[in-house]
């Protein structure tokens, strides 16, 4: 379809199902930034044959930084999304125009070398093609217009969300579909790992591409195991809230590598090539040894990753028992885990910058007085958001006590959203 026929296409009642299996009671609201979209590719590009795409952010509601081991968690993709208006271009360039953060760029097709600063957007989307590359599918030029309001730098993954965008277009503008979420997931592992040099796991891009709420087991990473969990927070009359608790974490890479990398040097003490190939009970029969040439610090992030999985299985099962209660208090264990033993709340050496740490505090203040609820850091840690789930009808209290502290704005009521990275012609 051309721009008018995309234009014509919301209004009809396909478009309308479609935007409300994706975005519920918002479908309205979020048609106009779809609208503004094709507009934007109008004037930039032209009146080409097009397509359109949404990817989400993602949370991750138990198994904080298991995955680059090969283990667990339950995550979530969230309403908040990448949108774009695609098309080929019959050109080796791909030309990327980004509305939200002001980015125009071009990528000859000819030329996917590593770039010297290793970050950005560019970056990543040449890690992307070489990726397709590589696993011996197409990719061509084409010219995309793209919209985000995934907040950047701040632990609901951005990145990943762009990322399994970009997947969604190659895949369905020069591979028929025929690409599976799976390797859009590995695709984005590999521009991260190679093209930013980032340690990263599967599980942003993972939980980014399928949507919904899943529980992921990284034991196999080639093909993880995906369960879908069918579970309604506002069933419970609950809310999940995000707050941005100042400091984005854009440039801390090296802070995110140090995990997997410590986990990895405790697994290769057991000449084992990550944690889920041991068991607990060896590592607490040497831990005398395993500190010695691994370090404390190492001991206590790879004895998490162990509860951690654990209680990614008791949080599955709490919901898929509709105990939510339960399932509350192990999402409280998770974060009082990363605060105490992964120690992912801040920068060690930066003790001014603590805005993470002064964020759960307050709220667990907060909830201890209302005696409901849990909070944890969301995502890789160190700066960005923390994650809190209150009672709706204390949701609009919650978020003018934590602005008041974090700032205007720092608090996003999320939810979790059924639809991942797709083309809106296969929804």
């Amino acid at each position: 379809m051309n721009i008018e026929e995309s234009l014509g296409m919301l209004d009809t009642e396909k478009g309308t199902d479609v935007l409300y299996k994706i975005y519920g009671n918002d479908a309205e609201k979020e048609k106009k930034r779809y609208e503004k979209v094709l507009a934007g590719y109008k004037e930039s590009f032209g009146d080409n044959e097009i397509k359109l795409f949404t990817s989400p952010g993602r949370t991750e509601v138990c198994g904080n930084h298991t995955d680059h081991n090969h283990g667990k968690v339950l995550a979530g993709s969230i309403n908040l999304d990448c949108v774009c208006a695609a098309g080929k271009n019959g050109t080796e360039k791909i030309n990327i125009i980004s509305e939200s953060f002001n980015q125009k760029f071009t990528i000859d097709l000819s030329d996917l070398s590593e770039g010297q600063r290793h970050s950005g957007t560019v970056e990543l989307t040449k890690g992307i093609v070489k990726a397709f590359e590589n696993e011996g599918f197409k990719a061509g030029g084409f010219d995309a217009y793209i919209t985000s309001n995934v907040i950047a730098s701040a632990g609901v993954s951005s990145s990943a969300s762009y990322e399994m965008l970009i997947c969604s277009v190659i895949n369905e503008l020069f591979n028929d579909g025929k690409t599976d979420v799976v390797r859009y997931a590995h695709m984005g592992k590999y521009s991260e790992n190679v093209y930013w040099k980032k340690a990263s796991g599967l599980m942003d891009q993972m939980a980014c591409a399928v949507g919904g709420l899943i529980a992921l087991d990284f034991e196999n990473p080639e093909a993880p195991s995906v369960e879908k969990v069918d579970f309604d927070f506002g069933s419970k009359n609950y809310d999940m809230i995000m707050v941005q608790t100042g400091k984005g974490h854009a440039d801390l890479s090296e802070e995110y590598s140090s995990i997997p990398e410590e986990m990895k040097k405790v697994a290769e003490f057991f000449k084992k090539s990550c944690l889920r190939e041991l068991s607990e009970e060896e590592l607490l029969e040497h831990i005398p040894e395993v500190r010695s040439f691994a370090g404390d610090r190492a001991v206590m992030r790879a004895l998490h990753f162990f509860e951690e999985n654990k209680r990614v299985d008791r949080a599955v099962e709490a919901l898929t028992k509709n105990d939510f209660d339960s399932a509350l208090k192990v999402i409280t264990e998770s974060g009082n885990s990363s605060w105490k033993w992964l120690q992912n709340v801040y920068v060690t050496g930066a003790k001014e910058e603590q805005g993470i740490c002064v964020a759960l505090a307050l709220t667990e203040i907060y909830l201890s007085k209302l005696g409901k609820g849990a909070c944890r850091v969301n995502g890789g840690g160190f700066a960005g958001v923390i994650q809190v789930f209150v009672p709706h009808e204390a949701a609009e209290d919650y978020v003018s006590y934590i602005d008041k502290a974090m700032g205007e704005g720092s608090a996003h009521v999320m939810k979790i959203r059924s639809v991942g990275a797709v083309c809106l012609d296969r929804i």
